[in-house]
């Protein structure tokens, strides 16, 4: 097997331990949690995001490691884990920790699809040799930091329905009267 058919194999089964984890035990907590728990917890896992500035470190990614998917990526992690960070630091205000958590989501997710996207364009498969330390980053760590946005987005909707159903009715109910 080539190295950029076992590159994607990773790609694609890294995501198949984690969905079964999460499933199994994340998710279950997190929606037993209340939404500021939920949405701390899983700040606290992206706060480390951070360490994707390894991506432009010469010596632990190869010389030939394409700029234009290892910047972004690079820069992309160190906003979202910045992001992440004010959140947890701004628990206590709460419309700060609302505006930073969906930052970080926002930011995040996008970095996330945007990678996904140079790296397709640039021939990532090709070349994953040149990833060298930080190679297990998009197999084991990138699954998981793209199945907690959509877990969190789909927390965070979820609330804003239950907020609205229950204003729907009150309105209803102001109408009959």
């Amino acid at each position: 097997m080539s190295p950029a058919i076992i590159f994607q194999l990773h790609l694609v089964l890294g995501y198949v331990p984690w969905l079964l984890c999460f499933g199994a035990y994340i998710w279950p907590k997190l929606k037993s949690m209340d939404q500021v728990s939920a949405q701390r917890a899983i700040a606290t896992l992206h706060s480390f995001r951070f360490f994707g500035l390894v991506f432009i470190v010469p010596g632990v990614v190869g010389p030939n490691l394409p700029a234009g998917f290892a910047t972004p990526a690079a820069y992309g992690d160190f906003a979202t884990g910045l992001l992440a960070i004010l959140a947890l630091l701004t628990a206590k205000t709460r419309p700060l920790f609302w505006l930073f958590t969906i930052a970080f989501h926002l930011v995040g997710a996008s970095d996330i699809i945007i990678d996904y996207y140079h790296g397709t364009q640039l021939d990532l498969p090709a070349l994953a040799g040149q990833l060298g330390a930080t190679y297990a980053i998009p197999i084991i760590y990138v699954p998981l930091l793209m199945i907690t946005h959509v877990a969190a987005f789909y927390l965070l909707l979820r609330s804003q329905s239950q907020t609205a159903r229950p204003l729907a009715a009150d309105a209803a109910a102001s109408t009959d009267a």
